[in-house]
């Protein structure tokens, strides 16, 4: 069983420990104590997290929202809490919190090559946007 909340300051060591085992890291920059801080303190809500009942991490996601565009970002369970729900969960509270913010339309960051990931998007009804490619620029 498991709860979902936002995440906390204090949740801020756990979270960047649980990243490094449960999340596609390739090709982006290390995720660091003051980003994850930096977000929390910007968008209390946006960093939602499924805990057991000791609070111990089992999920991830990342719901931004930008006053216009929702979108979708370190969605991450547990390896060996995989295929129970949580992924669904996860986006699901994502979602409603974009309901409730005025959002009509999500996307998702997924890794051309997390094959597990992309299934999980699929089953929720995400499609690749093949017209889009993204473009970044590290600050």
């Amino acid at each position: 069983m498991f709860t979902l909340r936002p995440a906390t300051p204090d949740d801020v060591p756990a979270l960047l420990e649980f990243w490094r085992d449960a999340a596609e890291n390739a090709a982006r920059p290390e995720d660091s104590d003051t980003a994850v801080r930096n977000l929390i303190t910007c968008d209390p809500d946006a960093l939602i997290v499924a805990v057991d009942a000791h609070d111990h991490l089992l999920g991830t996601v990342v719901a931004g929202f930008d006053g216009w565009r929702c979108h979708l970002y370190r969605l991450a369970v547990a390896p060996a809490h995989r295929r129970q729900g949580i992924a669904t969960a996860l986006i699901d509270a994502a979602e409603q919190r974009f309901r409730a913010l005025g959002g009509t339309r999500s996307d998702a960051m997924v890794l051309d090559d997390n094959i597990p990931a992309q299934s999980a998007w699929w089953a929720r009804g995400y499609r690749l946007q093949e017209e889009w490619s993204r473009w970044v620029r590290p600050l």
